[in-house]
């Protein structure tokens, strides 16, 4: 009996499901109702999601779409410090590839951000971030990687992704919420593909374990 070939497994060569189809598009049809694909666009890449056959064809379609571009706090926006007078770097986008983006400590988040992992993790640490604005877009996707968000405990947040062989939730909170009236909103949505992405409420960074209880 000959030698069977020892062929590594390529998850992009995975067959794909209606349901996954489904999925992409309408991933696609929000994206033209934001205005980010015209008509004949949208028409077209929804030929293109029903033609496909694996994962490798069918992620191109959606790729350009999980980042938002650059993007600049309103004029109106008074500038964020540090707490040593120094005005908070600022960042629109945080992409890892095959490897790993932290966003910590204290940084100025634009009204939109754009997270993406492929085969990489991005950590995106909002507790003692500087919002632009009363509520903040942030598309997280990730292709066989992983995207988390961490929140604290007076943020209200919104969570509406697409999983597609993967995990796209709010993991159970470390602290109990705080949210009211005037909390600051973050919407976090986008595609996880054969990957995750997860956010969860944990205390302020430094808080001692003997305060944080049983939550």
């Amino acid at each position: 009996m000959g030698e069977i070939e020892n062929r590594p497994h390529d998850p992009s060569q995975m067959r794909i499901s209606d349901a996954d189809r489904q999925r992409v598009a309408d991933v696609l049809r929000d994206a033209a109702g934001e205005g980010r694909l015209d008509l004949d666009e949208l028409e077209e890449r929804l030929e293109l999601t029903f033609a496909a056959k694996t994962y490798g064809e069918l992620v191109p379609i959606t790729l350009d779409l999980q980042a938002t571009g650059p993007v600049t706090p309103p004029a109106a926006s008074p500038v964020r410090r540090t707490p040593a007078g120094v005005p908070a770097v600022g960042h629109n986008s945080s992409t890892a590839i095959m490897g790993e983006t932290k966003r910590q400590g204290v940084w100025a988040v634009p009204e939109h951000h754009s997270a993406f992992a492929l085969m990489g993790s991005v950590v995106i640490d909002l507790r003692q971030a500087q919002l632009s604005a009363r509520e903040t877009h942030i598309n997280a996707s990730s292709i066989m990687g992983e995207v988390k968000i961490i929140v604290p405990a007076h943020m209200h947040v919104v969570v509406d992704g697409t999983p597609i062989m993967g995990d796209y939730t709010q993991g159970k909170d470390k602290v109990p919420a705080e949210v009211g009236p005037d909390s600051p909103t973050v919407r976090v949505r986008g595609m996880a593909l054969m990957g995750s992405v997860n956010v969860q409420r944990l205390p302020e960074p430094g808080t001692p374990k003997k305060f944080l209880g049983t939550y």
